[in-house]
């Protein structure tokens, strides 16, 4: 059986637009974040304080930093003085994330951290505090974390 140009035409036309159609979804935040994270960069006011492998850190503590999202909604914060902290987090629109209901409260922060999400894959996320963080002496704080 002999098949036009013209219908030969059509069927690569049609192949060409449903493989142009079929595009990947990616899921919202709050499930691309359900991961324990650590630090792998972050800067305070602008300026690097830790990078991970390096010798010349200014802050080494972050090292040992972890926020494990992995069990929906409980956050566990393990800062850089090894100081545990845990609570609740939401995501209450994509590219926000919200901790609250800290214990031990860290000093000067109600709390409550919020955060904003700037860049997530499977692998990486980089999140700025939405607010100087008094912990580190108020500066406004950037975190690239890897999972772990």
């Amino acid at each position: 059986m002999k098949i036009s140009f013209l219908a030969k035409s059509i069927i690569i036309l049609a192949i060409t637009i449903s493989s142009f159609s079929c595009k990947t979804k990616v899921a919202p935040t709050s499930e691309r974040i359900k991961k324990i994270w650590t630090a792998k960069l972050v800067t305070e006011n602008g300026t690097e304080v830790f990078k991970s492998g390096s010798a010349t850190n200014l802050k080494a503590g972050y090292s040992t930093y972890r926020l494990d999202l992995s069990t929906p909604p409980k956050a566990i914060i393990k800062e850089i003085d090894g100081n545990t902290y845990t609570g609740t987090y939401s995501v209450p629109s994509e590219g926000k994330l919200s901790i609250s209901g800290l214990t031990p409260e860290p000093t000067g922060t109600g709390g409550k951290l919020d955060f904003t999400v700037s860049f997530l894959n499977d692998l990486e996320m980089t999140m700025s505090g939405s607010t100087p963080y008094p912990k580190t002496g108020n500066t406004t704080n950037v975190y690239t974390l890897v999972t772990q």
